[in-house]
């Protein structure tokens, strides 16, 4: 029997509630949410299943020791110390990435460079060779983590971050990140159990996230490579068993996801990115004006959005594009759930609609809300009365 080891999966600010959920879903023990993290328990395969399938997951990393540190010699001596060998040989290539939170350690670029040091020269002098150090895709991606005096170091199982599913090779201006649009999806409630709309599509990723989220579709199938299939135990047949498992709770979806754009040239962009997922079968996109749009059937319709924030992305005039979408909502989108998320809390204002929820969210650097608009059929109060 394999033996279960601990494991931190780091997440987005507002996703750690579900990336908890997802993780015991998937058979994860031990869970517990931290600040932008959630810590478990699992076996290899497992480690490999969480990288496959967790939606909200930004990285899966692997603790292998902890250590008070006091100054740089001490992190670099404890850091040479450890059995290198073990994990990657001295033909191999490493990236470290460090994170710090201390008063002697305030450089994670410099601690980043003592680690790395600390383990070419371990190699060096036991071998006579030194492992070359490949930022892109190294052989082994190490991570650093310092709190106060404790350093925890751990192995990197994911390599290039979830987020980079492998299906998005043409973007837009200010595209929205894979993990965040799956969490807002989450968020949001849907699950496949009704239509699903983007009216301002871009790249088309929350329109991908969507559909895998409906029919089950691992997140992370078309990733090219993970960081674990470098390591030296490294099992393929066991990798090749956790996806097949995976593939066959693949299900059918009955209903209808779609998108607009108005920029023709995002349009193609987005359903390049669609046919790199092969999700073509499930998702439609047309070059189209919101705004000029009304919804298409009686069925019920979930819309969730990136509309511009006049940040990354500039319109002429913010507080009237709010408006509109406020007064396209209110004409065109009878007995919807919209849910849009934005940094502009002044533009926000102009929608005109009372949110009836709003969760704070960060889309990269942008403090936001992730809003809802409940639009009813006819008026709220008669709908009450119902």
């Amino acid at each position: 029997m394999r033996k279960n080891f601990k494991m931190l999966a780091k997440t987005l600010y507002g996703m750690e509630e579900l990336l908890a959920d997802e993780l015991r879903q998937l058979g994860a023990s031990a869970v517990e949410t931290g600040t932008r993290n959630v810590t478990f328990e699992g076996d290899t395969g497992f480690m490999y299943k969480a990288n496959l399938c967790c939606r909200t997951a930004i990285k899966i990393l692997k603790p292998i020791t902890a250590f008070n540190v006091f100054n740089e010699d001490d992190l670099y001596r404890k850091i040479y110390d450890l059995r290198w060998e073990e994990h990657m040989d001295e033909n191999g290539s490493l990236a470290v990435d460090a994170t710090v939170f201390s008063k002697q350690f305030t450089h994670s670029q410099f601690v980043s460079l003592k680690t790395k040091d600390a383990i070419v020269d371990r190699f060096r002098d036991k071998t006579g060779t030194r492992p070359d150090v490949d930022l892109d895709h190294p052989s082994l991606r190490i991570n650093i983590h310092i709190d106060r005096n404790i350093c925890t170091v751990s192995l990197d199982s994911s390599g290039a971050s979830l987020h980079k599913r492998g299906y998005k090779t043409e973007t837009t201006l200010a595209p929205i990140n894979e993990v965040l649009a799956a969490g807002m999806i989450m968020l949001s409630g849907w699950t496949g159990q009704c239509d699903f709309m983007d009216p301002m599509c871009g790249s088309g990723t929350i329109l991908a996230e969507a559909a895998m989220i409906a029919c089950n579709i691992p997140p992370n199938l078309n990733r090219d490579e993970f960081g674990f299939e470098t390591w030296p135990d490294f099992d393929p047949d066991l990798y090749e068993v956790i996806e097949n498992a995976a593939l066959k709770k693949i299900k059918d979806f009955h209903f209808k996801i779609y998108g607009f754009d108005k920029d023709a040239i995002a349009v193609k962009k987005a359903k390049q990115n669609i046919k790199n997922a092969n999700l073509q079968e499930f998702i439609e996109i047309r070059t189209r004006d919101f705004f000029e749009s009304e919804k298409e059937s009686n069925r019920q319709l979930h819309l969730v959005f990136n509309p511009p924030y006049d940040e990354r992305l500039s319109v002429s005039d913010i507080f009237e594009f709010y408006a509109n979408i406020g007064n396209t909502l209110k004409r065109g989108y009878p007995g919807s759930n919209a849910w849009m998320i934005t940094s502009n809390m002044e533009a926000l204002k102009n929608v005109g609609l009372r949110p009836s929820k709003k969760i704070k969210l960060y889309n990269g650097k942008l403090e936001s809300r992730f809003v809802r608009y409940e639009l009813y059929e006819g008026s709220r109060k008669a709908k009450k009365n119902i």
